[in-house]
């Protein structure tokens, strides 16, 4: 089993570049499994990638187009794109100030099991956000990071999506770290309704090192899935 783990920080890309790059990655290890069935000794390869997205909503293959409050046109006054994927989940947004990271790995080299491999990432994000001295939690029944469940204050600050398909991940989540929590009046998030949307600059009353939060989110991820990151160029 291959847990070496390809590093690639994009920085800020267009969501749909980024999107057709991890097709190209999922396709290359899918390719790379299917070589393994008669060459044993091929292994698998595992990437992480980071990257900031400019405006933009996606609506995963579950989600409800009613959830999104925006038309056309006020999408585009507002420098906001929207695609339609293939994660699951309903629908969310991504821009400037967010730290998204989109795991495409073959869990076959990890373990073979979605429910784990979501509560892992969930574990990764609380692990980050208690040494930033907050009590992050999972709300049941709603995947991603919350902050003050079971008070009337609940708010979400890490959305999560994934799609897996032969054991290999894509997408992944998305940390509101300095982001303009305003944009998420424009739809209604993961379409859960009456619980509002959070980022660490809010809670801590101060603008937060983006590559700090990243150093904290790889160790983590590093022990949980007791793997090694590798860092790479595109």
């Amino acid at each position: 089993m291959n847990k070496k783990i390809i590093l690639q920080d994009l920085g800020q890309k267009d969501y749909k570049n980024t999107w057709d790059y991890q097709e190209e990655i999922f396709a290359k290890i899918v390719n790379q499994k299917m070589q393994k069935r008669t060459n044993p000794n091929v292994e698998t390869d595992n990437y992480f990638l980071f990257v900031e997205h400019p405006h933009v909503y996606t609506l995963g293959k579950s989600g409800d187009m009613s959830n999104l409050l925006l038309s056309e046109k006020q999408l585009e006054e507002k420098g906001a794109t929207f695609y339609k994927i293939n994660r699951g989940g309903d629908i969310t947004y991504h821009g400037p100030g967010q730290i998204v990271g989109y795991p495409i790995l073959d869990l076959e080299n990890f373990f073979t099991d979605i429910h784990k491999y979501l509560r892992f990432l969930e574990e990764v994000i609380i692990l980050v956000l208690k040494e930033y001295g907050l009590d992050g939690t999972r709300s049941e029944g709603e995947t991603g990071v919350w902050l003050g469940v079971g008070t009337p204050f609940a708010r979400k600050i890490c959305a999560m999506g994934v799609r897996a398909s032969r054991w290999v991940t894509m997408h992944g989540f998305a940390l509101n770290v300095n982001a303009n929590l305003g944009y998420f009046d424009n739809i209604i998030p993961c379409g859960i309704k009456g619980k509002a949307v959070t980022s660490l600059h809010v809670e801590l009353n101060r603008q937060i090192d983006d590559e700090e939060v990243k150093e904290k989110i790889l160790k983590h991820f590093r022990i949980l899935f007791e793997a090694e990151f590798t860092t790479s160029k595109i």
